[in-house]
């Protein structure tokens, strides 16, 4: 009579901690397993009061980890590397069939850096190396040796600066170094190929500059050449401090939103983009 009380009974909540309940049926059975994993991944008591608070991750904490060791065979790199020399490559000949001033040159180099910050030396030396390659095909290899050196290369060493936590100003210093040796590595190549001397003609026509401003000045002498070479590398080098600085702030902006950020700016350049 107590055992049919019992079964006739109405069904009482399940204890799975209780081992006379445990195998009562498979719902038992799935509780008393979702008890033992809680168990298992909730730390004591102890622990959770020991707990840090959260605290903002740095600059070393935010970028994305490269392994020290890629594999070059891995698909997602041959891919991303691929894509990012094919992109640097049409930004460069959009520019040069259809230049908009000096927009589009902001972002030659962008593409090989990101390439080294995702995927490391490798990667980065293979994207620029394509790019040349593949601007050998449509534009020639002239015009390809002119996007290789200095952009490809500036893209590498940008890559590798920024990777190393470099200030700007160690950056921005490489950068405008290897964009003026780009410049008077294309003044001779392309003189190389003409036939003509285009330092020469640069010199004149900066000679006729300084004598023009000399004039509205009221200095009334002739320019020594060593003057007019001086203020052509003076130029020179500050136009591409000048490059490297803009490309600096664009890669700032940008790459912090692919997840790949660079070094930090000075505090004024911070203050002056309003920039949080």
């Amino acid at each position: 009579m107590t055992d049919s009380a019992e079964d006739n009974a109405p069904d009482r909540a399940i204890n799975p901690a209780d081992p006379a309940q445990v195998g009562k049926g498979e719902l038992a059975s799935e509780a008393a397993a979702w008890l033992e994993a809680d168990a298992e991944l909730e730390p004591p008591d102890s622990e959770l009061d020991d707990r840090q608070p959260l605290q903002e991750p740095t600059f070393g904490q935010r970028h994305l980890a490269v392994p020290r060791v890629v594999d070059p065979t891995l698909p997602l790199m041959m891919v991303e590397t691929a894509f990012l020399a094919s992109a640097a490559s049409l930004v460069f000949l959009v520019n040069y069939y259809f230049p908009i001033g000096p927009l589009l040159r902001l972002f030659f180099s962008i593409p090989i850096a990101l390439t080294y910050l995702r995927w490391g030396s490798r990667a980065a030396w293979m994207g620029a190396l394509v790019s040349g390659l593949l601007l050998s095909v449509l534009m020639g290899p002239a015009r390809s040796i002119l996007f290789v050196m200095p952009y490809g290369l500036m893209g590498v060493a940008l890559g590798v600066l920024w990777r190393r936590g470099a200030q700007w100003s160690l950056a921005i210093g490489i950068g405008s170094i290897l964009g003026s040796l780009g410049f008077f590595f294309r003044i001779w190549l392309v003189s190389l190929l003409l036939g003509d001397d285009l330092w020469l003609y640069a010199t004149t026509q900066t000679t006729d500059l300084l004598e023009w401003l000399f004039i509205k000045l009221g200095f009334l002498f002739q320019p020594r050449l060593e003057l007019v070479q001086a203020a052509i590398v003076a130029m020179v080098i500050l136009n591409n401090i000048v490059y490297v600085f803009v490309v600096h702030l664009v890669a700032w902006l940008l790459l912090d939103r692919l997840g790949n950020p660079i070094p930090r700016p000075p505090k004024w350049v911070q203050v002056l983009m309003d920039y949080e």
